[in-house]
């Protein structure tokens, strides 16, 4: 538990001051390294199930599409760069790979591409928004990733304190509904009050009692999606994604709630910039 909770002390310094130096520009190169190393443990773990994914490919073009929204996208859009990887995933299955495993390849790879540098890319969507502030998005992709982090750290505490009932005891045994809600209420709490000290950075509208309420689902989806791989480890057989980080794991285990919140978040920032 202390190597976790000095991995997050130091994790959010290092996020804060790389902000605090390179601004939005450098929060998009991080989210970009971050969603690499990412998808470099999904498919380490895809290929303990005996799948041969097209990681260094996947890598490339998953790079691509998180940097896209800031130098890409008047030359080439996120769609258009997902058919050129089911393009070329297609085509080096013919010569690339055994006929055994050539759906299993093709499918794996894509939906790598898909589930983590896809999906975090909103976050870099985020960061750009501007309105009312050049600084706006920028404090949007912090509280969304507050929010989803700190939901999955007070379903901890509250689940060690209160924790009774299995939420999902065949996915992950250790999780319980008191933690689930603790969670959420936890995430309402820290969304409530990021919007209440950094009010001159966000929209009119989105006072702290609205925070709190928008950052329940996120929470909840942030929930859902730490299951999703714990799924996907129970079938690599691991335990962490990696060791890259102290009392966390790998960078999968870090990233894990963010992957299904980027894009809920996205829609709702979006909408509440207007």
């Amino acid at each position: 538990m202390l190597k976790r909770i000095l991995s997050t002390f130091s994790l959010w310094a290092i996020v804060l001051l790389a902000l605090r130096f390179f601004g939005s520009e450098g929060a998009i190169w991080m989210i970009t390294l971050i969603g690499i190393l990412t998808l470099r443990e999904f498919y380490t773990m895809v290929a303990r199930t005996g799948v041969d994914p097209f990681d260094k490919f996947g890598m490339i073009l998953g790079a691509a599409i998180t940097l896209g929204p800031l130098y890409f996208d008047q030359y080439v859009s996120t769609p258009e760069l997902l058919a050129l990887a089911v393009i070329v995933f297609s085509v080096r299955i013919l010569g690339e790979r055994e006929p055994e495993n050539r759906i299993e390849t093709l499918a794996w790879s894509l939906f790598g591409v898909i589930y983590v540098p896809f999906m975090l890319h909103y976050i870099a969507r985020i960061t750009l928004i501007e309105s009312p502030h050049t600084l706006t998005g920028l404090f949007m992709a912090l509280w969304l990733i507050a929010v989803s982090k700190f939901c999955d750290t007070g379903a901890l505490l509250f689940g060690m304190a209160f924790g009774k009932h299995k939420m999902s005891p065949q996915i992950s045994p250790k999780k319980t509904w008191e933690g689930f809600a603790g969670g959420l209420f936890t995430s309402a709490l820290v969304g409530a009050g990021i919007a209440w000290f950094a009010r001159d950075y966000f929209p009119v509208g989105f006072t702290p009692w609205l925070a709190a309420l928008v950052a329940m689902p996120i929470g909840a989806i942030a929930a859902v999606s730490d299951l999703i791989e714990s799924i996907m480890k129970r079938r690599a057989s691991m335990k962490d994604s990696g060791k890259t980080i102290p009392g966390i794991g790998g960078m999968f285990d870090l990233t894990d709630s963010l992957i299904l919140a980027a894009p809920l978040g996205y829609v709702v920032f979006n909408f509440l910039s207007r």
